[in-house]
């Protein structure tokens, strides 16, 4: 009996998740994208990399957690490798995109410090 509401009710918030993180990094490239555009223009600065970097990050914690729950309805052991991996790609992306954020962050403090004192 459980396993068959698991199997009929979890799809839903599989595809819930998934559909946040498709709108989370929709709305972070549109954002991006202006705020990009808007600096051309207007030719001031505008942390616009990191802010889409964020986005991806938090778009890709969705995706993860939506295929987690995938883990519960794998019935093979195929199945299971394929997930697996996709989880693990997901989880090497993001830290990347971290990585990417504290480097540049690093890169560019004291750029920012400099220009906040004068």
């Amino acid at each position: 009996m459980l396993e068959e509401l698991i199997i009929r009710y979890l799809p839903l918030p599989i595809h819930l998740l998934e559909l946040m993180g498709i709108t989370v990094i929709t709305i972070g490239a549109f954002k991006a994208f202006y705020q990009y555009v808007k600096s051309l223009l207007l030719k001031e600065h505008y942390p616009v990399k990191y802010q889409f970097a964020e986005a991806m990050a938090m778009a890709l914690e969705f995706k993860l957690a939506a295929e987690i729950l995938k883990t519960v309805l794998v019935r093979s052991l195929q199945e299971i490798a394929i997930l697996g991996a996709i989880v693990l790609l997901r989880i090497l992306i993001t830290l990347i995109i971290y990585w990417e954020i504290k480097q540049d962050n690093a890169e560019n403090a004291p750029e920012y410090n400099s220009k906040q004192k004068n």
